[in-house]
């Protein structure tokens, strides 16, 4: 099937010229593209006409999975008819395996699986297999080993009408497919069966699927709702993927298992030679255990740890990730890429460092070092042909493009560039205060950003004291309190929203009229010319909006956006005035601001119908906050508290029952 866009829209001020540059581009062969494009251009709609004209399957890889979620919801209303799917990280929480040679320390891998994420991300794979037509929304997840589509291939299983094939062959395969038996709780991923019937619930779909056996032929195939029963559909043939991306066949693990005792047996006599007794007992220990566990379960814990053996890789080979499961022909869009490309950059360094130290110590083989994201430069050896957005290209995207920098400066809308004034920061927060006060009066929101967080958490403080509703937005908010934050600053729940580096890429708040950029005069990360582009621009779409800049002197930096600011907003007074547009602010109803926050709310209940209390939600925060420092010592010391809060929760629940019971008993 093909590509094709929907929508009430057709492209617009600079969208026409920006999707016909892009599609010569691509037919042409170049391999990097750049779309700049300010906030508010529509560049997601830009890059959904460039899909449909080139008909490319195509890879969306965002910085975050919010941006992420986004961007997948806006293409899904794009293109209803063909598969847009959604691939970023399944954990809820991740403890990574580490050891803290200082304390002697060994903590165990502890993770959270959503498995909602973990269908999506099966279904991803699945739909490169079998279609063209199919657009990937993903985080950095991406680059991360999920094994070979090889053998995927391989290991399908095929079903088709009228052929001969035994209901005890059909149960063997799905086994073999990682799929479990069970006849009384029937999920994603299990199989049952009723004499003659055989229900499977594919792993990547939300329906069941049944098989009816004449002898040893199969008769008939249906989809059928699972909670209900009721058959959806009849059909001819269907293909039922394997359960899991990390999957072999037995004669491979067989294989595995002789080539990692033949590294195991060189690494142990390393130790020993060293005198390094306690590593070599240790590691010969743990991995003979790992070892009967493959041959005997086909599974152990850390199974990834042997990926090199299992895949039949040699050391230094990069691993499999979901970019081998595009065709050659592919196209990719890094979206924000001034973020996603240094964070990719950064991804294989962090994993390397950490289990460094687990296999020095004797708790891991060298081979688990090749359990491991992409190298930067093997990411780029992926890349057929990419399309870099970014209202703020960095150096990169710019020097790969060689000239390809496609501007999309003009807003269909006509909302012009918001005005930018300089004040001085001797009395910014009095003058900061006079300026939302009016914002309150026009029933508008403010977004106020700080240098640090102490500022942010003072001037929170300050405003909240008198009188001004206000919340303060940080590094320790989850994704889905972001949302939640964001959506009652759109609703009008508050007035200000304090922040520090949150309030920049992918926000989408119409409702905002006036940006104050607090001590803007300070060179650094958060006031460069990129910052101080991206945060003015979540006020770029609405026609009354102001950005205020807080500042005893105009920096290099300040003076560079000032220009750039200052030249969009001129091209696109140019446009209005030659086609008479009078601009309007994006306006969203209640309810269209409730939809694109929905996913969150059922996320949220997910969560609170598991554990009603703030504080665990808050040392899961810190958890994950010290994982990404490597402060695993603390990480497991917070993941025992947690433990124990839930044990602690278990007991009062059953407590609760036992003397409810004894209730009714009088």
């Amino acid at each position: 099937m093909k590509f094709k866009l929907v929508s009430n829209f057709k492209p617009a001020g600079d969208q026409p010229e920006a999707i016909e540059k892009l599609v010569q581009g691509i037919k042409a062969g170049y391999k990097f593209q750049t779309l700049l494009g300010v906030t508010g251009s529509g560049k997601t709609f830009t890059i959904a006409n460039v899909i449909e004209h080139v008909q490319k399957p195509t890879l969306v890889i965002s910085h975050n999975k919010s941006l992420a979620a986004q961007l997948y919801s806006e293409f899904k209303s794009f293109f209803p008819y063909n598969a847009v799917e959604y691939f970023i990280s399944y954990y809820d929480y991740y403890q990574p395996e580490a050891y803290v040679p200082e304390s002697d320390l060994y903590i165990e891998k502890d993770a959270s699986i959503n498995e909602e994420i973990e269908r999506l991300r099966l279904k991803a794979t699945s739909s490169l297999l079998t279609r063209r037509d199919v657009i990937i929304v993903a985080s950095v997840s991406c680059i991360y080993n999920i094994g070979s589509p090889d053998e995927v291939k391989e290991l399908v299983v095929f079903l088709k009408k009228g052929v001969e094939k035994g209901r005890e062959a059909l149960m063997n395969q799905l086994v073999s497919i990682q799929y479990k038996r069970n006849d009384i709780q029937f999920t994603q991923g299990t199989f049952r069966v009723r004499g003659d019937i055989v229900d499977i619930f594919p792993a990547d779909e939300k329906n069941g699927i049944r098989v009816e056996f004449f002898d040893d032929y199969i008769e008939k195939i249906y989809i059928f709702d699972p909670l209900t029963g009721n058959i959806i559909k009849q059909i001819d043939e269907v293909i039922i993927f394997p359960a899991k991306h990390f999957i072999t066949t037995k004669p491979r693990i067989e294989e595995a298992v002789k080539n990692i005792k033949i590294e195991l047996e060189k690494r142990v006599a390393e130790f020993e030679k060293q005198g390094k007794l306690l590593e070599a007992q240790r590691l010969l220990q743990r991995t003979l255990f790992d070892c009967e566990m493959l041959l005997e379960l086909g599974y152990c814990p850390g199974i990834e740890n042997y990926s090199m053996h299992l895949s039949g890789r040699k050391p230094g080979q990069r691993p499999f990730c979901l970019i081998d499961y595009f065709p050659k022909d592919f196209l990719m869009v890094i979206d924000e890429s001034h973020v996603t490309i240094p964070q990719i950059q950064g991804m294989y360094e962090g994993d390397h460092s950490r289990k460094l130290t687990l296999v020095e110590y004797g708790f891991r083989l060298p081979s688990a070092l090749e359990n491991r994201p992409l190298r930067f430069e093997e990411f780029e050896s992926l890349i057929n042909q990419a399309i870099c957005v970014s209202a703020t290209p960095a150096e990169w995207e710019i020097e790969k493009s060689k000239g390809r920098i496609i501007e999309q400066i003009v807003r269909p809308t006509g909302i012009v560039d918001p005005k930018v004034t300089v004040k001085p920061a001797k009395n910014q927060i009095d003058d900061l205060i006079n300026e939302i006060q009016k914002r309150i009066e026009n029933n508008e929101r403010v977004l106020v950003t700080t240098l640090t967080k102490k500022m942010a958490e003072d001037l929170s403080q300050y405003l909240n004291e008198i009188g001004i509703k206000v919340r303060y937005i940080h590094s320790e908010i989850d994704a889905i309190q972001r949302v939640e934050i964001l959506r009652d600053l759109r609703l009008g729940e508050f007035d200000v929203l304090v922040g520090i580096n949150l309030l920049r890429e992918g926000l989408d708040l119409p409702e905002v009229a006036l940006v104050a950029i607090l001590d803007a005069d300070r060179e650094g990360f958060l006031r460069s010319e990129r910052s101080l582009i991206q945060t003015a621009g979540r006020a770029a779409r609405n026609v009354r909006s102001e950005v205020i800049l807080y500042a005893d002197e105009i920096t290099e930096s300040m003076k560079r956006a000032l220009a750039e600011m200052e030249r969009r907003r001129n091209k696109q007074l140019e446009y209005n005035r030659i086609h008479n547009i009078i601009p309007r602010s994006i306006v969203k109803t209640k309810e269209e601001i409730l939809k694109a926050t929905s996913v969150a709310d059922r996320l949220r209940e997910e969560r609170k119908e598991e554990i009603n209390f703030d504080e665990i939600e808050r040392l899961y925060r810190e958890m994950a906050d010290a994982v990404s420092l490597m402060e695993f010592e603390r990480a497991a010391e917070l993941r025992d508290k947690i433990k124990e809060i839930k044990k602690k929760m278990e007991m009062k629940e059953r407590r609760h029952v036992r003397n409810k019971g004894n209730l009714y008993q009088s």
